[in-house]
């Protein structure tokens, strides 16, 4: 209502595009292309004084409405032929034939049949060269009183009769197979017709020139995406259709006046309404124009669907229902969805916000991809390459599901859905929660001042805090990718792997080989590194991560909270024997493995790098071994371990075998 009396929406009677399976007009944002196999119709034109004059054509069935034949200006092939008229076959009216650079020399003879309509290149030929259309495809797949004889066949049997017709009068003269590339439906996939018949239309070329410095303006993530909503600018050349006929949808709040047509639209409320038409009677008491006080009838035809949807970011903040809401939210919203609807729901929003409030929908713009199948086709219930989500879920978990499309691809890049790869995913949660679990066992200290912490505690809180220092910048580009990766990296390979098994000795401290100050150091740091882990991985994942929060930390829950931060002062040199530490932890892995040894067996003494002289307490519990020197040993009974693609050598000196 608002935008109608703003002298934004008007009624014309114009080609449209027509859906023969939804049975409606469809606005150009709901066409998408596909290729189909057809056959190139070679046939004869008669023109008085000249030889017959050839023209290839896909569409036989609409010779009935053929309203010209164009050539282009310097085909010399032509030239005599310009101005002249061509009798159009089977039909014999006489047609003009109009040079027009619009013609594609190489294409066919050079000679082009222009119908109402074939396709966009005809409907805007008729209107440049104010030719009066024939109406030959009826809404319901066939042909009208136009086409004669073939009135009331579908138009595929109308295109095979009519060709054979043309062979049986010896008009046409050859046949060839062809790729088209053709307008359907985006959700049916049926080519569609351009049909004229009266429409009402949104005012929406006027706000182009607008829209693209919204667009160019706006933050997009990924920014790429961005120019799949400049090419849409670009390519529109008419206003948008709005009405639809449908049985089900939003009504078109409209009323007509029997005694003179005059369409009435009810007066903008303090509370606006919801209007049927079709079953109600007209709010208002008299037409407007003719001031007629009775006769009125509803109009019964339905809004397109993106009417609805496309205020539906501006519904949320409470526009029209909570000015305050609206006054502090407005202009403050990111618009989260899919790449498949950037040219309808995102367009569709950001021209009815400017129109309505002169000023952008959104702050910034997220765009997904798809989930694909193993053909990459994006999947959908239709296509039937989409398997019931619910029964997946269940079994996997929601947090796998989520974390699984962010760990695959990239932010606005396909998923290719791999049912196995997400089971594996869904370990990773189970590893969540079991290093959860076992964290949980030691009790939470009181804040430990970091330079306090061993040096080795130190280093832990050290690497956490590089993570976080990795995955911030990519956060902030709403790309959870990287993170993901990095994030499930750290989790398992580093924190379950080697400093869970390595502070465990410390942090149970059965033997009393350890202070109480450095007992509490272990238990703070794994708490610590517990609790950034859930932080950052609440986004991905906010059901598993806020019951560990819930459990341990917070009862309010972890979505209360910040996300992790860099802290300036956790820094460690140590971090720079990282890879080291690893290396050695899994050269004493190796040797035990090679040896027959359980990894719970103790060894009497070995020699590991003097770089990992501050962690020689905890290596001690962690791998069982009662003396650690370094450098290389002396005696010859040491077993020297190098791993695999690494100049990293420890010396092992291999427990003593009992005697019988």
């Amino acid at each position: 209502i608002e935008i109608w009396n703003k002298g934004l929406v008007y009624s014309d009677y114009r080609p449209n595009n027509w859906c023969f399976d939804c049975g409606t007009t469809i606005a150009d944002a709901e066409v998408e292309y596909a290729e189909r196999s057809t056959k190139l119709h070679y046939i004869y034109f008669n023109v008085d004084g000249l030889e017959p004059l050839e023209i290839a054509t896909t569409r036989p069935e609409l010779l009935c409405a053929c309203g010209a034949v164009f050539v282009h200006p310097n085909d010399e092939r032509y030239t005599s032929y310009q101005g002249k008229k061509a009798k159009v076959p089977l039909f014999g009216m006489e047609v003009p034939i109009i040079p027009s650079p619009t013609v594609q020399i190489e294409f066919g003879t050079g000679a082009l049949m222009v119908c109402s309509y074939g396709d966009q290149g005809d409907i805007m030929a008729f209107r440049d060269h104010e030719l009066t259309p024939i109406i030959a495809v009826s809404t319901d797949d066939t042909m009208t009183e136009a086409a004669g004889a073939y009135a009331g066949m579908k138009i595929g049997e109308a295109r095979k009769k009519i060709v054979d017709d043309l062979k049986e009068k010896k008009l046409l003269f050859k046949q060839e197979d062809s790729v088209q590339r053709i307008p359907q439906c985006w959700r049916s996939q049926t080519p569609i017709e351009f049909v004229a018949m009266d429409e009402y239309y949104v005012k929406q070329k006027d706000f182009i020139e607008q829209l693209h410095k919204i667009v160019a303006d706006t933050p997009f993530y990924p920014s790429f995406h961005r120019q799949i909503l400049i090419d849409w600018l670009n390519r529109v050349t008419m206003d948008w259709p709005v009405s639809r006929r449908r049985f089900y949808g939003t009504e078109l709040p409209i009323w007509y006046c029997n005694s003179c047509e005059e369409p009435i639209v009810p007066e903008l409320t303090d509370e606006p309404r919801y209007y049927q038409p079709w079953r109600e009677n007209p709010p208002f008491t008299k037409c407007p124009k003719c001031n007629a006080e009775e006769g009125f009838r509803g109009e019964e035809r339905t809004f397109d669907t993106w009417m609805d949807s496309s205020i539906s970011g501006m519904q949320v903040v409470g526009y029209m229902r909570d000015d305050k809401l609206f006054q502090k939210a407005f202009g403050n919203v990111m618009r989260p969805q899919a790449k498949d609807i950037v040219r309808t729901w995102l367009y569709y929003s950001l021209l009815r916000t400017l129109q309505l409030t002169g000023k952008p929908a959104f702050s910034e713009v997220w765009v997904a991809g798809h989930v694909v199948d193993d053909k990459g086709e994006a999947m959908s219930k239709s296509k039937g390459n989409s398997p019931p989500p619910m029964p997946i879920v269940e079994k996997y978990g929601a947090d796998a599901m989520r974390i699984y499309g962010a760990l695959e691809a990239g932010l606005g890049s396909d998923v290719r859905f791999d049912e196995d790869r997400l089971a594996g995913v869904s370990k990773f949660m189970t590893k969540l929660y079991n290093i959860a679990r076992f964290i949980s066992m030691f009790p939470i200290p009181e804040s430990i001042p970091f330079k306090t912490l061993t040096p080795v505690d130190q280093w832990i809180l050290a690497e956490a805090n590089s993570l976080v220092e990795r995955i911030v910048p990519e956060c902030d580009l709403l790309d959870f990718h990287k993170p993901a990766i990095e994030i499930r990296g750290f989790t398992w390979n580093f924190f379950a792997d080697h400093v869970l098994e390595m502070i465990k000795g410390r942090s149970f401290n059965t033997y009393d080989a350890f202070s109480e100050d450095e007992q509490r150091s272990a238990w703070f740091t794994l708490h610590e590194v517990l609790k950034i882990i859930s932080r950052a991985l609440a986004p991905i994942t906010p059901f598993i991560t806020d019951r560990i929060y819930r459990d341990l930390y917070d009862e309010n829950g972890i979505h209360h909270h910040s996300y992790p931060s860099v802290e300036k002062t956790w820094i460690s040199n140590l971090t720079e024997n990282t890879e080291l530490l690893m290396q050695t932890n899994s050269g004493f892995w190796k040797f035990k493995r090679e040896t027959g040894l359980s990894l719970r067996q103790g060894l009497p003494e070995a020699y590991i790098s003097e770089n990992l002289k501050p962690w020689t307490k905890d290596l001690q519990a962690m791998h069982g071994v009662e003396k650690i020197g370094f450098g290389k040993p002396k005696d010859k009974k040491f077993v020297e371990v190098t791993l695999p693609e690494s100049e990293i050598v420890i010396y092992i000196l291999p427990p003593m075998e009992e005697k019988e």
